[in-house]
């Protein structure tokens, strides 16, 4: 067994972590109050991943909610205590090679009050507005009317239709 790798970012009211496993099977995310157990079978190699973390501060684990996709696993960790920032995910001081920061999504909320939504209501409402097969999106080819195909010298293609 080998950690997934993974990236996290810190909100107000919650963390986030995204574990970067493809095509995983036989997941198990484990919430307690100051632990995250992760295991899946995937990848292109479909190996077994185990991921176990001790937390920075406490969650409750029964607000704490994942969302797996084709791609990766996103896990929403319901703070116990909201509004204090974690300047890390895990206990330790210690750096993890498979786990980084999310900077694409990580965001200074200490003083940003504007929030509307928080970010777990926003999670949640993500995962209940998804459609498609046991919650998915629809990822069909909608929207591509209209568009030319070109060859490999940027020639336009005739039409076949």
């Amino acid at each position: 067994m080998q950690p997934a790798t993974a990236k996290w970012y810190d909100r107000r009211d919650s963390v986030f972590i995204e574990f970067l496993v493809e095509d995983s099977k036989d997941l198990q995310v484990k919430f307690e109050k100051s632990k995250l157990d992760f295991r899946c079978v995937g990848g292109i190699e479909t190996l077994k991943h185990h991921n176990e973390l001790d937390l920075f501060d406490s969650i409750d684990p029964n607000a704490s909610k994942h969302k797996r996709t084709d791609r990766s696993v996103l896990c929403c960790l319901k703070k116990a205590e909201a509004g204090r920032a974690w300047p890390r995910l895990t206990k330790d001081k210690a750096k993890f090679q498979w786990l980084g920061v999310d900077f694409n999504n990580w965001k200074d909320w200490e003083d940003d009050s504007d929030e509307d939504l928080s970010s777990f209501d926003k999670f949640s409402e993500m995962m209940n507005t998804m459609g498609g097969e046991d919650g998915m999106p629809d990822l069909g080819m909608g929207g591509m009317e209209g568009l030319e195909e070109h060859d490999s010298d940027g020639e336009k293609m005739p039409d076949l239709e």
